[in-house]
């Protein structure tokens, strides 16, 4: 059953935003003109206009060739003799060594070197940084200065081919990617597939991402997570560096998401913001995000823009989503809370007597559609995932138009 969304005027910050959904209007550097065919003195127009023509979508850019084989490894370096002794030599940290502990410096550096070679040349004042004596959980600072005294480092072992089965995960991965440079991957998670472990799961891509660590054993690191039925853009770190500049852009809100979903009726007004709080809700089968009040304990405030973007007979509307925080289950549990719960959504469509459209099926239709994040190195990466084959079925059989414009670029950042 829908429910009515009142239309709020802009009011202090301080006002109670628990159940807010208001349209938003877009921002221009220049004054809005009036729309042709207005009257003198008329309403400014609610929206912006269409542009004649739209960009082409985001997906269509080339992928990066993949830096490493297909197939194998690089091949491995002559080892060192066996405990071969270096020289006292001085180091700066590099960029991609900030916030490093030192025991893990020294064993990026040298990877032969015992762990407890480590600990004895730090306890004994031997290593220094800046021309002081450390710990070995201390924090490097890019830029530091470190003595390294000689070191006996071990035979390294050899590396060795991949497997069959890494051979085939590591394809696997390579199809699914959107994007790839020195420092950063997108990928475009398909449904089903876990972004992480858990209860049960056995394979997800936090697992898979095994098969591409580097000669230093550093594997790539996940930099933000969507859900296991959520299909579309997943941004992933290939060095520290990188995962330290693209987890400081998400905690600075400084990455633009973009999702699609398929809902039921049609949500009113058009376009809107959802304001309330979210607190998890566990049970013994189930985990779930629920609408919660200021204060209740474990609640976060979650801000969720939407846009309706076209609709099939005003039975089901294709919407765009722009999630301003990043809550566990926002998305889901906000077009729950307005009447128009995501189709598909095992955990929160819960419209009674509602039946599914012939041919559709019943999945999750949700898409994190594009992801746009300042480069590590600067510029900006800008990723756009196409629509998973459940969701493009049902585009078709709805005759819903993907290369329509997206109104969600018009609402405000926060």
């Amino acid at each position: 059953m829908s429910r009515r969304i009142k239309r709020m005027n802009p009011k202090p910050r301080e006002r109670d935003e628990r159940k807010e959904a208001r349209p938003f209007k877009a921002r221009s550097a220049k004054k809005a003109g009036p729309r042709p065919g207005a009257k003198p003195g008329g309403k400014p127009p609610r929206f912006a206009a269409e542009p004649v023509e739209r960009r082409a979508p985001k997906a269509e850019l080339k992928r990066s060739e993949l830096k490493r084989s297909e197939l194998e490894r690089p091949a491995p370096e002559k080892p060192v003799e066996a405990l071969l002794p270096t020289k006292v030599q001085t180091v700066k940290v590099t960029a991609d060594e900030n916030n490093m502990r030192v025991d893990r410096f020294l064993e990026a550096r040298f990877p032969g070197l015992s762990f407890s070679h480590i600990q004895r040349v730090v306890r004994k004042g031997e290593l220094r940084v800046d021309g002081k004596r450390v710990d070995s959980k201390d924090r490097l600072e890019e830029g530091q200065s470190v003595r390294i005294p000689p070191l006996k480092l071990d035979t390294p072992k050899a590396a060795s081919p991949l497997s069959e089965a890494a051979q085939k995960t590591l394809a696997a991965l390579k199809e699914m990617t959107l994007y790839e440079d020195d420092d950063v991957l997108v990928l475009n998670k398909p449904f089903g597939l876990a972004v992480q472990g858990g209860s049960g799961t056995t394979r997800h891509i936090d697992q898979m991402l095994e098969v591409m660590r580097d000669s230093k054993g550093q594997k790539p690191r996940l930099v933000h997570r969507i859900d296991k039925d959520t299909s579309g853009c997943l941004l992933i770190a290939k060095t520290r560096f990188a995962a330290s500049h693209l987890t400081g852009a998400f905690r600075s809100r400084s990455a633009r998401k973009t999702y699609w979903a398929l809902v039921p009726g049609l949500p009113k007004p058009k376009q809107g913001r959802i304001s309330t709080f979210l607190a998890k809700e566990e049970s013994e089968d189930d985990t779930i995000m629920r609408i919660a009040q200021h204060g209740d304990e474990g609640a976060s405030h979650a801000v969720t823009y939407y846009a309706v973007v076209e609709t099939a007979g005003n039975k089901l509307t294709w919407v765009s989503l722009k999630p301003v925080t990043g809550r566990t289950h926002q998305l889901r549990a906000h077009m729950e809370h307005i009447g128009h719960p995501i189709v598909g959504d095992p955990k929160y469509f819960n419209i009674e007597n509602w039946k599914l459209p012939g041919g559709l099926q019943n999945r999750l239709h949700l898409l994190a559609r594009r992801i746009v994040i300042p480069h590590p190195r600067g510029g900006v990466i800008d990723a756009t995932a196409p629509l998973p084959q459940h969701m493009q079925q049902s585009w078709n059989l709805l005759g819903l138009d993907a290369s329509r414009f997206d109104p969600i670029e018009n609402a405000p950042e926060e």
